[in-house]
Formats: C-alpha cells, structure tokens, sequence
C-alpha cells in the first residue's frame, strides 16, 4: 500500500482491522530503539549549530540548548506526519501510522502531540506501565497515547 492510500476501517471508526495491527507492539520497540539513534543524532546536530550559534551572539544563542529535548517531538512530528507516515524506526520495520477515524494520513500537529504525550509516558513509571498495559490488552495493539491522538500504528 502506497502512502496516500487510505486503509480499510471497520464499521465502528475508531477500531482498525485486528490483522493490520497483529505484530506491531514488538515492532514498535524494535522501532523505537533505532528512532532513539536517530534522534541523538539529530539532537547532536542542532547542538553543534547552537553552539556556533553562541559563539557568533557572544553566549546569548546558547540559551537555546534548552530546545534541545524539542528534537524529539519534532522528528516524530515531520516523519509521522510526513509522505512516508512513518519514523525510519518504523519504516524500517514496516509499520506506518494512520488516523483510527479515517485511515488516513496524520496530520503534524497530531503527530506531534502523540509524541509529546509519548515522552510524557516515559517520564514517569506509572504512566508509562499503564499506557503500555492498554496497548497489551486491546485487539487492535492501541496504547494510551494512540487513543487520545486518534492514532493507530499498522503493517501495511
């Protein structure tokens, strides 16, 4: 399936197709831990331009370094919400992000609060447990973040 193709829903329209989905919690780790290399190393590059940034403001430019952790949140952005619909984590495994209600693209703002609200997970146990445990016992493989941004993560 192309990416400007739509997926198939079924006829409640928050609920994808079982079999679009059956894989795709172990996929998303595997996912994940090459999207974190990615970011370092996207994160490494706006850090060497901050810094020369700084250097040509005379250290004003340096107050910037506190965008850094914006990275993130921007990759996932620009790649879910991108042509590909997918981060290079998760194209490289085969999955591709669709919005649950359409089958559609996901807009970038979309994306971009799935991942905030992701990180958000991350940053405390309890969340993060809980978001992950959704994901585990639903059939359609949705975690907590995936349900309030209206996202779901497929096998095309």
């Amino acid at each position: 399936m192309t990416s400007g193709q739509t997926v198939p829903v079924t006829m409640n329209a928050y609920e994808v197709d079982p079999r679009l989905t059956r894989g795709a919690i172990s996929r998303r780790f595997w996912a994940y831990m090459i999207d974190v290399i990615m970011i370092l190393i996207w994160s490494w590059i706006v850090s060497i331009g901050i810094a020369f940034f700084g250097l040509i403001t005379f250290g004003f430019g340096w107050a910037l370094f506190a965008l850094v952790p914006l990275t993130a949140i921007a990759y996932n952005a620009l790649t879910i919400g991108g042509r590909a619909q997918a981060t290079v984590g998760m194209r490289a495994l085969g999955l591709r992000a669709v919005d649950s209600v359409t089958g559609g693209p996901v807009h970038v703002v979309t994306a971009a609060v799935h991942a905030l609200l992701f990180y958000v997970a991350i940053g405390t146990f309890a969340l993060w447990a809980i978001d992950i445990l959704i994901g585990l016992f639903r059939n359609d493989s949705r975690f907590g973040h995936d349900l309030l941004t209206g996202i779901t993560i497929i096998r095309p």
